[in-house]
């Protein structure tokens, strides 16, 4: 089986070596474990959104590949799980479906943090109990990105199999490039720590709502972008936050080049800037 998607017969998952190499995954688990990796002021992972609002317009690093490590040839980096022609779905899961539930959002970038939109992602995952659905399409699903970059998954918290931390599969592709196969973890799992293959660069920011939980994760593509003469390179998507507007649970904005979503309703205030009311607005 070759590396591709129905969407892009003739696409090639081209792995980069120096991206992969132990010694410096070594590096990024020993810094997480020191407390060292990116964090947000909240306590969450960085996301590319944040790190392009400080970074004074510098280029984002690319959405790292990540290897199973189990392929039966080394030319299948998506493992031994993967199969071609998912549906086409946003949710994984039925009312009726047994685990956490779990959402996942977030935008898909190029190199200049301008979003991409028509992007392909195609997830697949365990089921609460750690097992991969091989017959039918079970948690298995693939969707575009919108015209501003953007996406969301329902489906729920996989379940572990032995040797492995939690994670849920990914093949992320810009309209016509290249396929980028990958993983997203969870933070604060014991066997981070014990799996060979985690990557503190894959952590999605994950939170509890309610009897479930949300997660959030940006992709950056490797994709040359020029930002034009009034695309700033620093601003992710969302309307700017603004005294006397009345924001409903959900809307999105912006403060000082980060993004934000809003937790509930409310009419906002002078002195009720993001930043300074968790309550009312969450990262991301």
């Amino acid at each position: 089986m070759d590396n591709t998607t129905p969407h892009e017969p003739n696409a090639s998952d081209e792995a980069s070596a120096d991206r992969r190499r132990i010694s410096r995954k070594g590096l990024l688990k020993a810094a997480i474990v020191a407390g060292a990796a990116p964090l947000l002021a909240g306590g969450g992972v960085a996301l590319a959104r944040d790190a392009a609002s400080s970074g004074g317009g510098a280029l984002l690093e690319p959405t790292p590949q990540c290897d199973d490590g189990d392929d039966p040839t080394p030319p299948q980096m998506e493992g031994p799980y993967f199969k071609p022609n998912s549906p086409r779905r946003t949710s994984l899961v039925t009312p009726g479906t047994p685990g956490v539930p779990l959402t996942v959002s977030g935008y898909v970038f190029g190199r200049a943090c301008r979003p991409i939109s028509g992007a392909l992602l195609d997830f697949w995952q365990a089921d609460t109990n750690g097992s991969y659905d091989m017959v039918q399409y079970a948690f298995r699903g693939h969707q575009f990105t919108g015209a501003d970059g953007a996406f969301s998954l329902t489906t729920i918290v996989p379940g572990l199999y032995p040797g492995r931390t939690r994670h849920i599969h990914v093949k992320a592709q810009a309209p016509g490039g290249r396929i980028v196969t990958t993983q997203l973890y969870f933070p604060d799992e014991p066997r981070n720590n014990t799996d060979a293959l985690f990557d503190p660069r894959l952590l999605m920011n994950v939170r509890s709502v309610g009897n479930g939980r949300q997660g959030s994760f940006d992709f950056v593509l490797d994709v040359a972008q020029t930002p034009g003469p009034s695309d700033p390179p620093t601003d992710p998507p969302g309307s700017t936050w603004a005294s006397g507007t009345s924001y409903r649970a959900g809307d999105r904005v912006t403060y000082g080049g980060v993004a934000y979503r809003c937790r509930q309703a409310h009419q906002s205030i002078t002195g009720w800037e993001p930043p300074n009311v968790p309550a009312l607005w969450e990262r991301g």
